[in-house]
């Protein structure tokens, strides 16, 4: 397959939470197109069936790495292991997320913190331990996974939402800081997609949420691989600090 038909070619990634849903649509779509990925995951065991199952169908080099990214020194390990893999970190896909939703009243101190550790301060951990390395380069491409949540606020969400709505304060500022070291920096914000976090949800807030949607329907956990991908290739070299709302119409900002 040529190079048009594989953007990716010679590029490598890390996909955070990237054993299942969002995440693994993500790492299929950018092993389609060429790219090298490290599948990034506290499942371990579910990682490694996945980037099996991604290597075989893409012929792309894939491994599994284990790694909790509330912590910045699994996060460093883990760049560490890519690096050693693959020699280089082109593109970061921060991308795993929990949710522990409660109302405010009776949400308990832990919910609140293991949400904000995991999807807010994971994406700091996991950026920080691989901005060094694409300074150097001059070169690379930081995707965070928001949320329509962290736009428009979600009721119950207090957690969630306050963890999305810092990830795009967090995209503008690094975005700032590494712009003129080549590097680019960018959110997608989903809308309601089909995956374990949104399985969980009752189903008259899923209905609600879907009659606040303009196209009336779930999207597709390739739909937001697609953007990703599109804010991961070189076609979007002029773009930095942005928020791309993949969403339905839900939001519109």
């Amino acid at each position: 397959m040529s190079n048009e038909c594989k953007p990716f070619a010679g590029k490598t990634a890390i996909v955070t939470g990237g054993s299942r849903g969002i995440g693994r649509a993500i790492a299929e779509v950018l092993a389609s197109r060429g790219a090298d990925v490290a599948i990034a995951d506290i499942r371990f065991e579910t990682a490694q069936a996945t980037a099996q199952e991604i290597a075989a169908a893409t012929g792309q080099r894939v491994i599994p790495v284990e790694v909790n990214v509330a912590s910045l020194e699994q996060a460093k390990a883990m760049v560490k292991t890519v690096l050693d893999a693959f020699g280089k970190v082109d593109i970061l896909v921060n991308n795993a997320g929990i949710t522990r939703d409660n109302l405010l009243m009776r949400m308990k101190e832990e919910e609140w913190d293991d949400v904000i550790n995991i999807n807010l301060k994971g994406a700091w951990n996991c950026s920080k331990a691989v901005i060094r390395s694409m300074m150097k380069k001059r070169y690379g491409k930081i995707i965070n996974i928001s949320s329509v949540s962290g736009q428009a606020g979600q009721a119950g969400q207090t957690n969630y939402s306050a963890s999305k709505a810092g990830l795009i304060g967090f995209t503008k500022a690094l975005a700032r800081e590494v712009a003129s070291r080549g590097i680019n920096v960018n959110a997608v914000a989903p809308g309601i997609i089909p995956t374990a976090l949104t399985e969980v949800l009752p189903e008259e807030l899923k209905e609600s949420i879907l009659t606040a949607t303009p196209m009336g329907r779930m999207g597709k956990p390739e739909e937001i691989a697609y953007a990703v991908a599109f804010l991961a290739s070189d076609d979007a070299a002029y773009i930095t600090g942005q928020v791309l709302g993949v969403d339905g119409g839900m939001v519109m900002m």
